[in-house]
Formats: structure tokens, C-alpha cells, sequence
């Protein structure tokens, strides 16, 4: 009783997100620079560019997934013994992602790109056709592909090896595919009335595909993609004070950035590359036990029966 008891207090917090239409309205003002900047050729894909928005991708975008055991724990009122076994297992599913960055890397990468597409798709609430939602996900890699290939590619081989090409030779050519089912995708989201969300997509979208693929993936991830987690974990955990919300997030992200560093210490040969590439595999080996962790967390709320 006590944890159906919990699955309908979660249920209820989770409520006044609606639909999808969630933009926090720094996006509109980012994007307006970044247009401006794009207007007045403004050199984004300069090398302390692309370092400054690695940095802003990383330290934006991995604070949303740092609430995922608070949350877990709320929902499924977890005792001590059972909490640690859940940490334990979450930091095992990202040593696992970083083992395979190390081993065997291109699987690492296509795992990472399907994890991304699935995740991302997860925006879409108001798609109920699953392959619509993965679709639209995949959108923000596709767009930047095609936009900029060549840039691309040498991202995805650093990250993996020369066979990285073939990924990206495959992205590009269902590109258009992708884009065009995403184009309804979107046109269901206004017409069900979220309208904001239709909206910032379609302009994120053309930014993706006209700025420098890291510059492009920031705005998407830290302005559209982080907030909408960040507001339904706020939300959920609303008696959280903010000191103690601030201090999870950086101590979590903080935790997870000093453990990647402590494995390229440990394994100089096996973890390397540019800084961006390394940024990469990072949030990838982080989503992996975030997406597996909320998509559980989320069956088990339905199967409870929350309202």
C-alpha cells in the first residue's frame, strides 16, 4: 500500500507538465543571437567556440539526469540496502558504456546514437505513435548531418574509428526520410495544441542544420531538450528546498565528470581524443542508465495503476 501510495503521489506531481509544451523562454532569446550571429558571420565554428559550447553542453545538459535516484526513490519508496543496490547498478550500466568506448567503439557509438533518438523522442508526449517520437528524436542528429557532413563524420570517427564514416554515410542518407516524418510529427504537435513546442522544434531544427554541429547540439540539448527534465523533476520533487536541489545536481554531475577524467587518467590509450569527443562519450555513457532508469521508472508507474 505505501508504495501505491507513492506511485499516486508521483503521478499527481507529474500532472500539471501537460502535454509537451514545455519551452523555458531563454531559448528564444539564444536563438535570436545565434541567428544574429549567423547573419552577421559571426566565425561559431571557430576552435574556443566549439570548446565553449562543449563546456555549455556539458555542464547545462548533464545536471537533468542527476535527480534520477531521487526520483526512483519517491516513487518506489526504496529502503537503504535496496537504494545502494539501485546506485550500484546505475554507476555498473555507465562503467559498462565507458568499457565499450574503450574496447569496442563503434558499437558504443551506434548504441549511443539509438539511446539519443529514443531519448530525445521522449519530448514528444503528445506523439502516440512510437515511431513517430523516435523519429523526432533522431531529427536532431539527421538535421546536423546533413547540414554538416563532413563535420559530422570527423566528430563520429574521432569517437569511434574510420568506420564511424559508414554511420555517418547512413545517417545522411535517411536524413530526408527522418526530417520529412519529423515535418509531421510537428504538424501533429500544433494542431493537439502545443504550439510552443511545434514551434522551438522547427526553428532548433533549421539552427541544427545551419550552425556548427556542437553549437547547434548545445542549443537543442541545454535550452530545449534539459529544461522540459529539469521542470518535471523540479516538479516531482517540489519539496526539495533549492539549496539542496542546486547542491544535487552539481555534486552528481560534478561526481560524473571527475569519474570520466579518473578513467582517461587510468587509461590514457584506451579513452583519448579531442575535448568534444570526450564530451560526447561522457553523455553517453551517463544516458544509457538515465534513459533505462526513467523508461522503468515509468512502465512501473503505469502498472501501479497511478491515476
Amino acid at each position: 500500500m505505501a508504495l501505491l501510495a507513492h506511485s499516486y503521489d508521483i503521478a499527481d506531481r507529474r500532472a500539471p507538465v501537460g502535454r509537451g509544451d514545455i519551452v523555458h523562454g531563454t531559448y528564444w532569446i539564444v536563438l535570436v543571437l545565434l541567428t544574429a550571429a549567423l547573419v552577421f558571420g559571426v566565425p561559431l565554428d571557430h576552435p574556443s567556440g566549439t570548446r565553449f559550447a562543449t563546456l555549455l553542453f556539458i555542464l547545462g545538459g548533464l545536471p537533468h539526469g542527476a535527480y534520477d535516484i531521487a526520483l526512483l526513490q519517491r516513487a518506489v519508496a526504496l529502503d537503504r540496502r535496496t537504494l545502494w543496490m539501485v546506485v550500484a547498478g546505475y554507476i555498473a550500466v555507465a562503467l559498462a558504456m565507458a568499457l565499450l568506448w574503450m574496447t569496442v567503439p563503434l558499437i558504443a557509438l551506434i548504441l549511443f546514437l539509438s539511446v539519443a533518438a529514443t531519448h530525445f523522442g521522449e519530448d514528444w508526449p503528445m506523439l502516440e505513435e512510437p515511431l513517430l517520437r523516435f523519429a523526432a528524436g533522431a531529427a536532431v542528429i539527421a538535421a546536423a548531418t546533413i547540414g554538416h557532413r563532413a563535420d559530422v563524420t570527423a566528430l563520429f570517427v574521432d569517437m569511434s574509428d574510420d568506420r564511424g564514416l559508414v554511420i555517418a554515410q547512413v545517417i545522411a542518407a535517411a536524413a530526408p526520410v527522418i526530417l520529412l516524418v519529423t515535418a509531421v510529427g510537428i504538424a501533429i504537435a500544433w494542431h493537439d495544441g502545443s504550439r510552443q513546442w511545434a514551434a522551438a522544434m522547427t526553428s532548433c531544427l533549421l539552427l541544427l542544420w545551419a550552425l556548427p554541429p556542437v553549437v547547434g547540439f548545445a542549443l537543442f540539448f541545454v535550452f530545449l531538450h534539459s529544461p522540459r527534465h529539469l521542470t518535471q523533476a523540479r516538479v516531482t520533487l517540489g519539496d526539495m528546498t533549492r539549496l539542496r536541489w542546486l547542491a544535487v545536481g552539481a555534486a552528481l554531475s560534478t561526481a560524473a565528470i571527475i569519474g570520466w577524467w579518473a578513467l582517461h587518467a587510468a587509461f590514457p590509450w584506451r579513452i583519448g581524443g579531442a575535448m568534444t569527443t570526450q564530451a560526447f562519450q561522457l553523455l553517453a555513457s551517463v544516458a544509457v542508465p538515465h534513459l533505462l532508469l526513467s523508461r522503468w521508472l515509468d512502465h512501473w508507474l503505469d502498472r501501479s495503476g497511478a491515476p
